[in-house]
């Protein structure tokens, strides 16, 4: 399977990670026209609305037998979808999803995403660098920072950088709302194979 999968809520009558054929196509900037937004604009609505995570599950073909995938998203109603559209273009990567939670009875949305540690690099690490955010976010995307680089270096394949890992993964954990909710690694296996929006990052 691709990362160019479309997002979906899990159903019990697909199969694992098959793309609802219903849900458009990622979207790339390529496909996307339209302006670029202020950066500083940008900054703000990431604070109240974006979301900085690492995510630890197992897999079967990694030496180790587990995958940490950082992923920097914002998600909204569909009907708000141009915004990430310019959001995209004002960063300049990443893709955009169309998410469907008809089984709860939700509004569909959009989520636009940037899971790649190369263009986390390259792109949203400069981006938030030079546009700083100034909410309690701010303090999660420090530590995600750290993640990302520490993986560009490939610390992450030794057994000290795995465990610092880890360790800040936690630590963005207990920010905000999740403060008082301690995720182990056996635990996080289950709950960060997939992303808020019931997606495998």
């Amino acid at each position: 399977m691709t990362k160019q999968e479309v997002s979906r809520a899990r159903s019990t009558h697909r199969l694992p990670f098959q793309r609802n054929l219903k849900l458009k196509e990622p979207m790339g900037k390529e496909q996307i026209h339209g302006k670029k937004l202020n950066p500083n604009y940008v900054a703000g609505f990431v604070d109240g609305e974006g979301s900085f995570c690492v995510g630890i599950s197992k897999h079967k073909t990694l030496r180790r037998g587990i995958e940490i995938h950082p992923l920097f998203e914002i998600e909204v109603r569909a009907d708000d979808r141009k915004i990430l559209e310019r959001i995209l273009l004002t960063i300049s990567c990443g893709k955009i999803y169309d998410c469907s939670y008809e089984r709860y009875g939700w509004q569909p949305h959009s989520k636009y995403k940037v899971g790649s540690t190369r263009e986390l690099e390259e792109f949203v690490i400069p981006f938030f660098d030079q546009h700083r955010l100034q909410a309690k976010k701010a303090q999660s995307y420090r530590i995600f920072r750290k993640v990302v680089m520490m993986m560009r270096r490939k610390e992450h394949l030794t057994n000290k950088g795995f465990a610092k890992i880890v360790t800040l993964r936690n630590q963005m954990r207990k920010i905000g709302r999740n403060q008082d909710r301690f995720i182990s690694v056996k635990t996080a296996r289950v709950r960060e194979n997939r992303s808020p929006g019931g997606v495998r990052s």
